[in-house]
Parts: structure tokens; C-alpha cells; sequence
């Protein structure tokens, strides 16, 4: 159960899962307790330095929780993933990854288009497509269970906009998800 000690949270997009990142920052204490959807994978209690570094792993990814004091008693927390600022990596995810959120027959799934690759990721596992050149773009076939789906890539006819991707399911459009990355942290 999280603790009130919860300082900063952060939702980091990966080709699986959207994980959540929580820090719990005791300045009473000295507790230090990281954990990546809900599990605790860090805890450091009665440390007498209160900023600081802590890294730790979050897939492939190398990742740091910076604890830096802004007065007495107020303190900034910044997440690094792979040596680039939280807002740095996610724009760069953004721009690789296109991910929709469907349910079918009961069951969820999380989709994930790799841009460069052209990988297509379902619940975090890499699945078995068809491509297929079409007039306006291409066509990507698979399927989630035994429901066809395809996803749709074509120019938006817009440089700026670029190739416009969309997920089918049984015929019927699913929206994209808006990216669920956003990070909140408090000062304590």
C-alpha cells in the first residue's frame, strides 16, 4: 500500500506497459522507497542525507530518481531515463511508439506500433503481422485471440503531420491513446 511519504510519480511509456514509477521521500526520516507498478524494487531507511541520486533498472532502461533541496524544506524530484530528462525521453517514445488501449470479449489489450521498426506489441509481447502495400499506404494484419485487426499507415499529405497510423478491430475504428506519460511530483 502506497505511503503518504509518495512524493513523485511518473508514467513511463515502453513497448509493453505504460509503467508507474512511484518515489516515497521520508525528510523526517531519511526513507528512500522506490516502486515500479506497485511493487517495491528500493528502500533505504534512516538516511541521514537527504538529496542525493538512486538508480535502478525499469526493463532495459537505466533509470535515476534526483532528490535536490530547493530551500529548507522543499526538494525537487527529477526522473532520468537512459541519460535523458523524463519530458526528453517520453517526446522521444512519442515519436517511436503509437499505442491504442481495446477490450475484446472481456479481454484488455494494449497495442504498441514501433514507427521504426514497424513491430507491432501486444500486452508487451512482439506478435506475428502481415504487411500489405495498399494505395494511400500499407496495411498491417494480426490478430488479438482470434479477432482480426489491421493498422492503417498513410500520409497525412501534411509534412509536419506525417504518416497518420489507425488500429482496426473487427472493421471498427479504436481511438489512440492520448500518451498516459505525464509526470507529477510535490515538494514536501
Amino acid at each position: 500500500m502506497p505511503d503518504a511519504d509518495v512524493v513523485a510519480t511518473w508514467n513511463v511509456p515502453l513497448h509493453a506497459q505504460v509503467h508507474k514509477v512511484e518515489f516515497e521521500h521520508g525528510t523526517t526520516t531519511g526513507k528512500r522507497v522506490i516502486r515500479i507498478d506497485g511493487k517495491e524494487i528500493l528502500r533505504r531507511d534512516w538516511m541521514f542525507k537527504l538529496v542525493g541520486k538512486e538508480t535502478f533498472k525499469l526493463g532495459e532502461m537505466q533509470c535515476t530518481i534526483s532528490v535536490e533541496a530547493l530551500g529548507t524544506f522543499a526538494y525537487e524530484y527529477t526522473l532520468d531515463v537512459n541519460g535523458k530528462t523524463f519530458d526528453k525521453f517520453k517526446e522521444e517514445q512519442n515519436k517511436k511508439l503509437h499505442s491504442w488501449e481495446t477490450t475484446i470479449g472481456g479481454h484488455e489489450w494494449r497495442v504498441v506500433l514501433d514507427k521504426e521498426s514497424m513491430e507491432v506489441w501486444a500486452n508487451g509481447n512482439n506478435i506475428v503481422t502481415a504487411g500489405e502495400f495498399v494505395d494511400n499506404g500499407t496495411l498491417t494484419h494480426f490478430e488479438l485471440g482470434k479477432t482480426p485487426c489491421r493498422i492503417s499507415a498513410q500520409s497525412s499529405g501534411k509534412k509536419k503531420t506525417g504518416v497518420l497510423h489507425t488500429l482496426y478491430v473487427n472493421n471498427t475504428i479504436v481511438p489512440s491513446t492520448i500518451d498516459a506519460g505525464q509526470a507529477s511530483s510535490s515538494s514536501s
